[in-house]
């Protein structure tokens, strides 16, 4: 279930690591922070911070507001993370959308084993993609040409799919989006993305 989006992951990665190199990272700096990171929304926020003459800090707070989502996912996760806290807290870094994606058995239930099954092999794919950006970005170019700019939504699209399975899910997931656009012009990035999550609300109307 996961290899398709793990290939998915492995072009954004690559991206990722092109716009890191062009952005002043290095090669070390964009890898390091992939294998300790792994975050692809988050990692992009700072790299365009950055590579746009942004502030360190100012790259920090994108990448942390974008990460927030983790919170609520964290939440639903919880009950299928057993064992000790440090057990459960290893485990908890390999919980991305994907992997969360993956594991939902529905009604709120998650699988442990697909969830962690499911991140290493993600995490591979983006530490792997980001190494082969920034050692090969001066032979690939610009990422543009070769569509990568789009694997992230489609990749999106294609998480938000499994996930509506009733109507109050579809209408969440419109009011999201018309949420997350009607604000992207007017605040900083990774505030449209948290307000979105205001739709979940309706899940609270019986």
């Amino acid at each position: 279930m996961a290899v398709p989006l793990a290939i998915a992951v492995f072009g954004f990665a690559v991206s990722f690591g092109v716009v890191a190199r062009a952005a002043g990272m290095g090669i070390v700096a964009p890898i390091a922070m992939s294998l300790t990171t792994f975050a692809g929304s988050a990692q992009f926020a700072a790299a365009s911070v950055l590579g746009t003459g942004g502030g360190i800090a100012a790259a920090i707070v994108a990448a942390v507001l974008l990460n927030s989502r983790y919170l609520p996912i964290g939440i639903s996760i919880a009950p299928a993370m057993t064992g000790n806290i440090f057990k459960r807290f290893l485990s908890a870094q390999l919980v991305v959308d994907e992997s969360w994606a993956v594991g939902h058995l529905g009604n709120g239930r998650y699988s442990r084993g697909r969830l962690l099954g499911a991140g290493v092999l993600v995490y591979c794919a983006w530490v792997g993609g980001t190494a082969v950006g920034v050692l090969g970005a001066h032979y690939l170019g610009d990422p543009l040409r070769f569509g990568l700019d789009v694997v992230s939504p489609v990749l999106f699209l294609a998480l938000l799919k499994g996930q509506i399975s009733d109507r109050r899910a579809l209408v969440c997931a419109i009011l999201g989006v018309a949420i997350a656009l009607s604000l992207m012009p007017f605040v900083s990035p990774g505030v449209p993305l948290i307000a979105a999550t205001a739709a979940c609300l309706l899940g609270l109307r019986k």
